[in-house]
């Protein structure tokens, strides 16, 4: 393998895959004035918004969206080099132009990407920190997971190690939610992790390197059956790029994990930004302002239906004494996961005098900034304890009673889970600059330092179309997978299927970074949170 030493200590080596020029200068100020464009309408939108606003804190807003840009930003150039190693050690496109090429396609998947990714990661915060993002503890949280997941980044950055962003994020989450029942008062109502969609999403990161391993490799054996070109198999030589339709389909590879990784990662600075901002700026942000004027009555459609639904379970003299004994009756069945006769009744009340409250308003800009807060929290927490009967199966329904619980739901992401327009394209900004920063330690990794020969045309196409299938699976089905362990097993799975050999030094990092990942960032976030709970 050629080792890149020399050229990282300044001697320059033309031969290089890392040192070729991409000839394409007017595509990074083409790049900057995107950027450009994008920081105006991102400050005239966020204006906008704020402008409904009784008061902002600009100091606390500001540092919060500057650490959370700063997690993607570190996100693009730490994961997105996995994205660009295959074509730049194929000679299928400059480095450079390869980096810059890749940025904008994570630019444009951030920007098409549908949000449901974003909200599964925050389903695995506890209830009550969500419900109090504006409290001391809620920027306790937002804060202790940001700068975990940064300093983790960096960390494995600088060793050249490609460990997940999206592992990362998750242990910083689990992190937080351990320190906040770790330091709730005895007795207190505290939920702790969601263990159940900490497993799913676990599970997930688990499974997708082995799924990238074994179908990569399956995919190089079905290539070389079914595609009987040598060109495919071999090494590039010297300078010269591969044959036209080789390259033609590593840049569509290249293009398709790119633009999937921003729909997916990109996800992650957009929930979390969505915190902050309804944390911070709750009477712009708490509930979505939508063009859509019949939104609001469409909730209230649906909130009649499912409180008719529940009346039909409700067991005679079974009742609740008022409305905070049966918010508070709900508030306990989500902590706890469970369900009782109150717990119906006390959830049918809920409904009806949330429902009461929004009943005398036409939209959400109508409604009073002083209501809007509680009405969120409100609306969020029967959308959760809802879960219970539709995910967990813990009330027992008619299937035409079911659908008005599913129906509700609906009802509730379209008032409570939204993403601005100007917030995509803020995360988009940051990943895209991030991908064009610092790319080429995780490169040479990818390239050089996984198996034991040059990396083939057959083996970058097969582990990259693998990863752009899998990602954008995922994305779909709103699962948070690693770009980084899926592209990067799936080069090793091809290089086993070619019998090419594994640097097993290489792999021992990759596994030990796969490994260290949950439980460092775990405790790194619980730390944090300890200690900004003082500080807020």
């Amino acid at each position: 393998m050629v080792d890149v030493v020399s050229s990282e200590a300044g001697i320059p080596r033309p031969d290089h895959p890392l040192e070729q020029s991409g000839g394409a200068k007017w595509f990074l100020p083409a790049f900057g004035v995107l950027v450009l464009v994008g920081i105006i309408y991102v400050g005239y939108a966020l204006s906008q918004d704020l402008a409904i606003a009784k008061t902002v804190p600009w100091i606390l807003l500001g540092i919060a969206l500057l650490i959370a840009l700063g997690f993607e930003f570190v996100n693009g150039f730490h994961d997105t080099a996995n994205a660009v190693a295959t074509v730049i050690y194929t000679r299928s496109l400059p480095a450079e132009f390869a980096v810059m090429w890749s940025g904008v396609f994570n630019f444009l998947g951030v920007l098409t990407s549908s949000g449901a990714v974003a909200f599964g990661i925050l389903s695995l915060l506890p209830v009550e920190l969500i419900l109090q993002v504006g409290s001391s503890s809620g920027f306790a949280m937002v804060f202790a997971l940001l700068v975990a997941a940064i300093l983790w980044n960096l960390g494995t950055w600088f060793l050249g190690l490609p460990a997940s962003s999206s592992h990362t994020m998750v242990g910083s989450i689990i992190g937080v939610g351990l320190a906040n029942q770790f330091m709730a008062p005895a007795g207190s109502a505290t939920s702790g992790v969601d263990w159940g969609q900490a497993t799913n999403v676990g599970t997930t990161l688990l499974v997708s390197p082995i799924v990238g391993f074994f179908a990569a490799a399956a995919l190089l054996y079905a290539m070389k059956l079914l595609v009987r070109n040598p060109a495919l198999y071999e090494a590039p030589k010297g300078n010269t790029p591969p044959p036209w339709w080789i390259r033609a389909l590593l840049i569509f590879t290249c293009t398709g994990v790119s633009f999937a990784h921003g729909s997916n990662d990109g996800q992650k600075g957009m929930g979390l930004i969505m915190l902050i901002l309804i944390g911070v700026v709750p009477t712009a942000y708490a509930l979505n302002r939508t063009p859509d004027i019949n939104y609001l009555d469409a909730y209230k459609s649906a909130s009649v239906a499912v409180e008719q639904a529940l009346g039909k379970y409700v067991k005679p003299a079974v009742t609740v004494a008022d409305a905070n004994a049966a918010k508070a009756a709900v508030q306990e069945a989500v902590r706890s996961k469970t369900w009782n006769d109150q717990t119906t009744v006390a959830l049918q009340t809920y409904i009806h005098n949330t429902t009461a409250g929004l009943q005398p308003y036409a939209s959400v800009d109508n409604v009073p900034t002083d209501l809007v807060s509680n009405a969120r929290n409100d609306i969020y927490l029967i959308g959760e304890a809802l879960k219970l009967i539709d995910k967990k199966k813990l009330l027992p329904m008619q299937d035409a009673d079911l659908k008005a619980v599913t129906d509700y739901h609906k009802a509730v992401d379209n008032a409570t889970k939204f993403i601005p327009l100007w917030v995509k394209i803020a995360v988009a900004l940051a990943l895209g600059l991030g991908t064009m920063v610092g790319w080429k330690r995780i490169v040479v990794t990818v390239g050089e330092k996984i198996g034991k020969s040059h990396l083939t045309y057959g083996q970058g196409a097969a582990a990259e179309l693998i990863a752009m299938i899998t990602i954008g699976m995922a994305d779909r089905l709103g699962l948070p997978v690693s770009t980084t362990h899926v592209l990067s097993s799936g080069v090793a799975g091809t290089m086993a299927a070619n019998g090419s050999g594994l640097q097993w030094s290489t792999v021992r990092n990759l596994l030990l970074a796969w490994v260290l990942t949950l439980p460092c960032s775990i405790a790194l976030a619980f730390v944090l949170f300890v200690i900004f709970r003082h500080v807020f």
